[in-house]
């Protein structure tokens, strides 16, 4: 009787979007046993024409090109943000590695929803200021949340539904159990790199990077810092969302 092979994908860099996954991903990338897509983001499995009906094997497949060398004994990784955000998604990992190895990275909501929607303004996806685009979110997302289209609103402008934290670990532990997954927060990967990469190195069972190595900053957002009263207000906003995290999770980001 023949064995199936393993899946080639063993972890992912699985979220949130703004939250540090391209420091991350670029600081894992230069491990020797470490592999991850070229492009950083493979957007394999968030995919809109991805067949729910595909193996294993052919989900290996639409991985074939994605990496520049398959490495003797490398472990193969994706750092596709969007992944965690879709509880569908979520599901089709599941199907395909159900002992997959998830790192998620998590940033104070409030300034995640700012970074993003300052990114998709300089993209020209974003035609609204930012009150209006964060109160028209609902009826701009209505009909989208099966949409995985790469314009669909649901990746441009979900801006409070990406930092519902809450819910989204709720779906992923509902698929896989929580030593199969690795939290970590965006401020200590800024504030201390070294200590989160050997973190992120024992939970993939790889051996930590050496001593010396360093972490340059990899992307740094060049917009406007809100004022006092923007922030109270997207605290406001965002009350529910917050309070989820703490009361399910214990993880709380007060000043």
């Amino acid at each position: 009787m023949t064995t199936a092979p393993e899946p080639r994908i063993r972890f992912l860099l699985g979220g949130v979007q703004k939250a540090g996954t391209s420091a991350l991903a670029r600081y894992l990338s230069t491990h020797p046993r470490l592999r991850l897509p070229i492009d950083k983001e493979a957007h394999v499995f968030d995919a809109p024409d991805f067949d729910e009906g595909w193996t294993p094997e052919q989900v290996d497949r639409r991985y074939a090109d994605r990496f520049d060398d398959a490495g003797a004994g490398a472990i193969h990784g994706d750092a596709t943000p969007f992944y965690v955000m879709h509880p569908r998604v979520v599901a089709r990992i599941a199907r395909y590695n159900p002992g997959m190895r998830w790192i998620v990275l998590l940033r104070d909501p409030v300034e995640r929803a700012l970074s993003q929607f300052h990114m998709e303004h300089q993209r020209g996806t974003e035609r609204w200021p930012l009150w209006p685009a964060l109160l028209l979110e609902r009826w701009r997302l209505r009909g989208h949340h099966e949409d995985l289209r790469r314009s669909s609103p649901l990746r441009r402008h979900g801006y409070r539904l990406r930092g519902d934290y809450a819910r989204q670990l709720d779906v992923l532990y509902s698929h896989f159990p929580r030593e199969q997954v690795l939290l970590l927060r965006s401020d200590r990967l800024r504030e201390q790199p070294a200590a989160c990469v050997r973190e992120a190195c024992a939970f993939l069972g790889v051996e930590p990077p050496a001593a010396d190595a360093s972490y340059p900053p990899v992307f740094v957002g060049d917009y406007p810092a809100p004022g006092h009263w923007t922030r109270g207000l997207l605290r406001w906003l965002l009350r529910h969302e917050r309070r989820a995290l703490r009361t399910r999770y214990g993880i709380a980001f007060d000043d």
